[in-house]
């Protein structure tokens, strides 16, 4: 494969400098930060956090990245409030209403799968993992090598001691990830492949268990979230229960979102619950093959603070 110039996200309009000022970690994600990094004392934890922030920054200015998104379960908390009781919120489970289907897969499986796409640091693998997934049976995918190695920095871990894996590259180059027909019960499963030596997703064709694309989606036009939906559909088992979840922008009803963040401006395309549920159902998959929930909401307060709003829209596609 040609090295190829990354390409650049044009969804994110501009990149301003880092402000530490913006960093709050709440008492929750200062917990999952000290059991995972062993760092108790919260200074040297921010001075920690702060440092591998920095370096992520140079490599990838994105928003999450400069809004410390990265250190907070700012979608779930706020989902945990609509879907849960206060006993599970003090449990800190991830909200997202399939997650519960991911971790279910991850445990009666034969050779269970999960997936995360634009995985960053691998803080959700963590998380899976933390509650149950196989760790060996997971892998992150990302447009960027150092992210994942930065994210190795961040919780002090090495490729032995969370023995997670990795693919890099472009998700829209078909050398990483090819559109493929969605699998069916009718076709014999393609034999799982040994992950830990994948340079690519295509031999996953049809053996992914759950696949996990927050934050994802809404970096790239219409067109490109349609061809990136049906190459995700492709890695999708054709075994009931199997699922895509996750969660993005959006809007009441489909188009151009554009808006500014403590500085950050993005212009971005939203799809509305149904557009995207009709997306999934009947462009993707055959109609009637596949569940689709998807529900729109107004981020209040929770992922910015203040009277901040954030159009988010939280889904899951689960075959049936």
């Amino acid at each position: 494969m040609t090295n190829k110039e990354p390409p650049k996200i044009e969804a994110q309009r501009t990149f301003p400098p880092l402000d530490e000022s913006l960093y709050d970690l709440r008492p929750q994600d200062a917990a999952f930060y000290k059991k995972l990094t062993g760092i108790e004392d919260d200074a040297a934890l921010k001075q920690h956090i702060l440092d591998v922030q920095a370096k992520a920054y140079k490599v990838a200015p994105y928003g999450c990245i400069y809004l410390f998104f990265f250190t907070r379960y700012f979608i779930f908390t706020f989902v945990l409030s609509l879907y849960t009781n206060d006993e599970l919120f003090r449990r800190k489970l991830s909200g997202l209403p399939a997650y519960q289907q991911v971790l279910r897969l991850g445990r009666e499986c034969k050779n269970p799968i999960f997936l995360d796409i634009g995985c960053c640091f691998g803080n959700d693998i963590r998380e899976a993992v933390l509650d149950g997934f196989p760790v060996a049976r997971t892998i992150g995918m990302d447009l960027h090598q150092e992210l994942w190695n930065l994210g190795h920095d961040l919780f002090k871990s090495s490729p032995e001691t969370f023995p997670a894996h990795f693919v890099g590259g472009d998700a829209f180059d078909p050398e990483i990830l090819a559109v493929a027909p969605p699998a069916s019960m009718q076709t014999a499963r393609a034999p799982t492949p040994d992950l830990s030596n994948l340079t690519s997703l295509n031999p996953l064709h049809g053996c992914v268990s759950a696949i996990h694309a927050t934050a994802f989606f809404h970096l790239f036009k219409e067109d490109q979230q349609l061809h990136m939906a049906r190459a995700l559909a492709g890695l999708l088992s054709a075994e009931p229960g199997s699922v895509i979840l996750g969660a993005h922008t959006g809007a009441q009803e489909k188009g151009v979102v554009n808006q500014v963040y403590r500085g950050v401006e993005i212009d971005m395309f939203a799809h509305s619950a149904k557009s995207w549920t009709a997306m999934w159902d009947g462009e993707v998959f055959e109609k009637g093959t596949v569940k689709v929930e998807a529900q729109f909401r107004e981020v209040h307060g929770v992922t910015m603070g203040g009277d901040e709003r954030y159009p988010m829209l939280f889904w899951s596609v689960t075959r049936l």
